[in-house]
């Protein structure tokens, strides 16, 4: 089991986590696009985790602050 770090510490609430980790399995099976379906496949981490914290954003969930 991981070791989670109390709720006032935390970045990203645990929803977005599991949101992020979804989104981290669909670029690894390479099913991952940028904007719909039809958009170009995702190659890199970096654009991976930004579209998985901006999702979790978008549901409302607690995802770091906007920089």
């Amino acid at each position: 089991m991981k070791h989670r770090k109390p709720a006032s510490e935390r970045l990203y609430s645990e929803k977005a986590e599991k949101k992020m980790d979804k989104v981290y399995k669909e670029y690894g099976e390479g099913k991952l696009h940028s904007g719909s379906k039809k958009g170009p496949v995702v190659k890199n981490i970096k654009q991976a985790s930004a579209i998985a914290i901006s999702e979790a954003r978008d549901k409302g969930y607690k995802a770091g602050g906007k920089r």
